[in-house]
């Protein structure tokens, strides 16, 4: 019979190697010609306020728009709430699990939704009933497995009020309703709309106040108006967004210009910008051809 000895000597003698091998380095490292790590990762995602005329119109349905944007190949869809029936109470559960379902069996996520809210209203109750319609619409967010709802500060100063003021109660409002979401799992993201917030300082100061990993920034590309360097105010917000708007035109102290794409793809990669990057067309007409083409720009400067 043949001695175990020499065989057990030369196993204890690699353990013994593979110990001082694991001790003398990490324990994983890149072999030659192996890659390193990728490029953040940019999802496109289609904010179906491109469909905003034909699904207020009843001419497409949100079933319809979910089918187009298959079609042309998006990651995901970000349904803005508008759109679900019975607005802006929550719709059926039924039909959220409906849409759900199908989102999922198109291959897309569903990257967020939103409501339109104003915290900047004079009148308190007021302003408390869109803190109940946003907490409302975070549950729909949470059935529909989306992550984050949007909203607004709201259209801007009312009279006889200081901007402080209302910047207060939107800060409280906003603290309000991302401690509830966060109980949901889901962010609260603050989209300034050319309202209240027309620059980056002032959506900063007021995201600095909010202070919470719940709360995000979507940077609407073309609502920062006030500007005469519209890219240099998106570079100063892209380290904070959770979500973008990204839109076919930007604006130099108010007026339109084509939207730079591949500026825009440039700050985003800065930032380290990981997740959906929504794209939003805008105005009359069909809106499916002009969807096709912005996100043939938008392919070639992700390129």
């Amino acid at each position: 019979m043949e001695d175990p000895l020499p065989a057990r000597r030369t196993f204890l003698r690699t353990v013994a190697a593979l110990h001082l091998a694991a001790a003398a380095g990490p324990a994983f490292e890149l072999a030659p010609g192996r890659p390193g790590p990728k490029a953040p990762k940019i999802r496109l995602s289609c904010n179906l306020y491109s469909f905003n005329e034909p699904l207020s119109q009843e001419t497409m349905t949100l079933e319809e728009a979910l089918d187009f944007c298959a079609e042309l190949g998006f990651d995901a869809v970000d349904p803005t709430g508008y759109y679900f029936p019975g607005y802006p109470e929550a719709p059926p559960d039924a039909y959220v699990y409906a849409i759900k379902k199908r989102a999922f069996r198109l291959g897309l996520d569903v990257s967020g939704t939103g409501v339109r809210n104003d915290f900047t209203h004079a009148d308190a109750a007021r302003r408390e009933a869109d803190v109940v319609l946003v907490k409302r619409w975070v549950g729909v967010a949470a059935r529909l497995g989306a992550p984050m709802v949007r909203v607004f500060a709201g259209p801007g100063v009312p009279e006889g009020r200081s901007e402080a003021e209302v910047t207060a109660w939107v800060v409280e409002h906003l603290r309000e309703c991302v401690t509830y979401g966060a109980g949901h799992g889901v962010a609260i993201v603050l989209q300034p709309h050319d309202d209240l917030l027309k620059t980056a300082a002032q959506t900063l100061a007021v995201r600095e106040k909010v202070s919470s990993d719940w709360f995000g920034l979507n940077v609407d590309v073309g609502s920062l108006r006030a500007t005469d360097d519209p890219y240099a105010e998106i570079a100063r917000l892209a380290p904070y967004a959770y979500t973008w708007q990204l839109k076919e035109q930007v604006y130099r102290n108010g007026v339109a210009e084509e939207t730079d794409v591949a500026a825009v793809v440039r700050i985003l990669r800065d930032a380290s910008y990981r997740g959906y990057l929504p794209l939003e067309t805008l105005g009359a007409g069909d809106p499916r051809p002009k969807l096709r083409r912005f996100l043939d720009r938008v392919r070639e400067a992700l390129g």
